[in-house]
């Protein structure tokens, strides 16, 4: 059950946050208010999600949802959104996102903390891509 709504959540997902994350999400929700993340791809740090407040990057129909994160200790969810081009790319990976030190050289809230956003991937399995192949055309 997600605590935020009370509906069932499939057990499948696109992303998840490893518990560093989390607690970096929580303390960047204190300071800042509600947030969001954008993947857009690309080289560099393009290709580390960048964590705003939300409504900072304007998302459009380039853009795709993956998931709006339930993350234990803040209020409202946390969108987790991605280039559609990149999302092309990367449908059928499971992303995790963690953090390592280091600076990204973007905006991302994270920044002045001494570390960064990174992304961890693995292929999904056969029986994920098809859950979440039936849940995309659902939603489509």
């Amino acid at each position: 059950m997600d605590p935020h709504s009370g509906r069932r959540v499939p057990a499948v997902s696109r992303i998840a946050l490893t518990p560093a994350a989390a607690r970096l999400v929580r303390r960047l929700r204190e300071r800042h208010g509600p947030l969001m993340f954008h993947q857009s791809g690309g080289c560099c740090d393009g290709s580390s999600p960048m964590c705003y407040p939300l409504g900072e990057f304007r998302t459009g129909g380039s853009d795709v949802l993956l998931a709006e994160l339930a993350v234990e200790g803040v209020p409202e969810r946390v969108g987790f959104w991605m280039a559609a081009e990149q999302f092309e790319l990367w449908r059928h990976t499971h992303l995790t996102v963690d953090v390592v030190p280091g600076r990204g050289r973007g905006f991302s809230l994270e920044a002045p903390e001494g570390v960064r956003f990174l992304i961890r991937s693995r292929l999904l399995t056969d029986a994920e891509a098809r859950v979440l192949d039936r849940l995309d055309e659902g939603a489509g």
